[in-house]
């Protein structure tokens, strides 16, 4: 189909312009501020010793904890399972409930009894948890274009959550992807700052829904402040391997950070976010975790930020190699909690020797105290009378069918159509055979992608939910004939061909990518089925835009389905017009690897622009 074609083509809907988009958040009433609680929390402030100050201050994680006594012992004011510290026990929802159980019960025993905040990244879902739903990353997300969607996904999430006694999700993230090259552009969006500060508001609704103080709700957290999807294209290492923009440098000056970067947080402190997340980047050669400007006088005073900063997985001591050094830096900034998963201990003792020395002024410590307490305030955990454990009744909800049919209605919703020649979609169920290929469309793993059951995800059946293959199979009448082979073959005798291609799942870091290429084996599937001359329809599983080459010629219809999550059911519900395809892309899509990234350093025109997205023609 001519590029003229497909653009004439393109169903209405595109994004409102970026100033009205903002000015529709900003009319959005506030939910009460965080320092209501001050009241609450002063008291409280001048009863603790400098001791179990820092010891609110530092996190801990699961896994790298020494002896979970520590959490007593130091009065740890917060411990995480980051993507692989699960429990010992395993990764169902009983050994995850019973050991956050344990942990808030030994917090409880302090001398004032400040119960832990546990947090975890449920970020499609609650996606370290075998069972759990897991909705489409945020990237599919955005191409729905429907804040009341997102604010259900937050919800259904943070109650999964809540189900096993965790009070904090490090999600959303509401980075501004502008180079799809870089491995985390599916956690984000999309590349508008309003679309992202939109749907972002969104989530933290639904995660911290009913407010802080519902027994339902979890802690948001935005992140990753800020600029994280704006770092410069350079080989640079990143522990034992070589990045291409993870964790760079953001190379602009506080004007276009403040237009192209800063909305979606502007959005996240309207919307009530308590608690916000530090960037590993730099800004212009400086760690954003070691910037008063942009933590203390940006974020804290300018926009009237009242909750708490985390920093992230061991960032602090990325500020300076001397971590006594970085320490300070980053409490002195604005820092109020920091994530040292091993060294929570050497944190705590650092950062008393700086109090002691001087070069941290106790004021910066009861800031920040203060700020940890009025989340932990607001939801609820100073009351006495309150039960801090989880909440039994929500169990049975936990990966049940209606949180799951959520996640389907998020999954059609998300699927972008890219090209139909013919009016060959949708297709019919009563059709005599029909060929399914490709190693994508049997894998739940590679349907949820990345941070799902483990930080890197992983392909195979990591975790309970409806493969692709398996919606197509279940859709069709019972006349129909479903054959499937992972390598093409096959597809010669069938009326239609299904091709499920795509990216292998992949988190920060390693997903960082000089060429969006499709792979030579899922190029190989494809060329295998032109071969026979059967119609076929290509579905497109990534993280990103890939460029598709001479697949989106051979195809009669492409299907971005992104990373659906669990629910691969919402795809065929697609597929045979149960939902007409609605979603429109939140992503330029090149044409070539000459045409990344797209809108910054180039001029070149995107094969697929931003809004782009195809509709069913209506019949008769």
């Amino acid at each position: 189909m001519q590029r003229r074609q497909l653009l004439g083509a393109m169903a209405a809907g595109a994004a409102a312009p970026l100033a009205l988009r903002l000015s529709r958040l900003a009319a959005q009433p506030a939910p009460p501020p965080l320092s209501a609680f001050d009241a609450v929390v002063m008291p409280l402030l001048e009863r603790m010793t400098l001791a179990e100050k820092l010891g609110q201050m530092a996190q801990g994680e699961l896994n790298e904890i020494k002896d979970e006594n520590d959490v007593e012992r130091l009065a740890l004011g917060s411990v995480l399972s980051g993507g692989n510290a699960d429990p010992a026990a395993g990764n169902g929802f009983g050994p995850w409930s019973e050991t956050v159980e344990r942990l808030i019960r030994s917090s409880l025993s302090t001398r004032l009894k400040i119960p832990i905040l546990y947090g975890i990244d449920a970020v499609h879902g609650h996606s370290n948890v075998e069972g759990a739903v897991i909705f489409p990353h945020n990237i599919g997300l955005g191409c729905t274009r429907d804040p009341t969607l997102v604010e259900d996904a937050g919800r259904i999430t943070a109650l999964e959550v809540r189900a096993t006694g965790i009070q904090w999700s490090f999600a959303p993230c509401v980075a501004v992807p502008r180079d799809i090259r870089w491995g985390r552009t599916y956690e984000g969006f999309g590349e508008d700052p309003a679309l992202v500060a939109e749907l972002g508001a969104a989530a933290i609704r639904g995660l911290q829904h009913g407010g802080l103080g519902s027994p339902e709700a979890v802690l948001a957290c935005a992140k990753h402040y800020v600029g994280d999807g704006g770092t410069t294209y350079a080989p640079h290492a990143m522990g034992n391997r070589t990045v291409l923009l993870d964790q760079g440098d953001t190379q602009v000056d506080e004007a276009p950070l403040r237009r192209l970067y800063l909305p979606p947080y502007v959005a996240a402190v309207k919307a009530g976010v308590g608690s916000i997340m530090v960037s590993y980047n730099s800004w212009n050669g400086v760690k954003v975790s070691g910037i008063h400007r942009l933590l203390t006088e940006i974020l804290k005073q300018e926009l009237g930020f009242e909750g708490f900063l985390i920093s992230d997985y061991y960032a602090i001591g990325q500020i300076d190699s001397d971590y006594k050094s970085a320490v300070k830096q980053a409490v002195n900034a604005g820092m109020d909690m920091a994530m040292e998963p091993a060294r929570y201990e050497r944190f705590i003792d650092t950062l008393r020797e700086l109090v002691m020395e001087g070069q941290v002024a106790m004021a910066r410590i009861d800031d920040a105290v203060k700020r940890i307490l009025r989340v932990k305030a607001a939801m609820g955990l100073l009351d006495p009378a309150r039960n801090h454990l989880a909440d039994r009744a929500l169990r049975d909800s936990f990966g049940s069918n209606e949180h799951r049919a959520a996640a389907r209605r998020a999954v059609r919703a998300s699927i972008v159509l890219l090209k139909n020649a013919d009016g060959i979609l949708p297709l019919a169920k009563t059709a005599k055979h029909i060929h399914v290929a490709g190693k994508a469309a049997d894998d739940i793993g590679m349907q949820c992608g990345g941070w799902t059951i483990t930080w890197q995800g992983s392909a195979g059946p990591v975790t309970t939910g409806t493969t692709i293959r398996a919606g197509i199979e279940g859709s069709v009448s019972k006349k129909t004939r479903v054959t499937y082979s992972d390598d093409g073959k096959g597809a010669q005798r069938a009326d239609v061909a299904i091709v499920v291609v795509g990216e292998s799942p992949y988190a920060e870091g390693v997903g960082d990518r000089s060429d969006l290429a499709l792979s030579a084996d899922d190029v190989a599937v494809v060329e295998r089925v032109a071969e026979t001359g059967t119609p076929m329809i290509v579905i497109v599983l990534s993280g990103r835009p890939l460029v598709l080459g001479s697949t989106l010629d051979r195809a009669a219809a492409v299907l971005a389905a992104w990373l659906p999550g669990t629910e691969g059911a919402g795809v065929a519900d697609v597929l045979f017009g149960d939902y007409a395809p609605t979603g429109k892309l939140s992503h330029r899509w090149p044409a070539s690897m000459a045409d990344v990234p797209l809108g910054t350093r180039t001029t070149s025109e995107a094969l697929f622009p931003y809004g782009f997205g195809l509709a069913y023609e209506r019949t008769a």
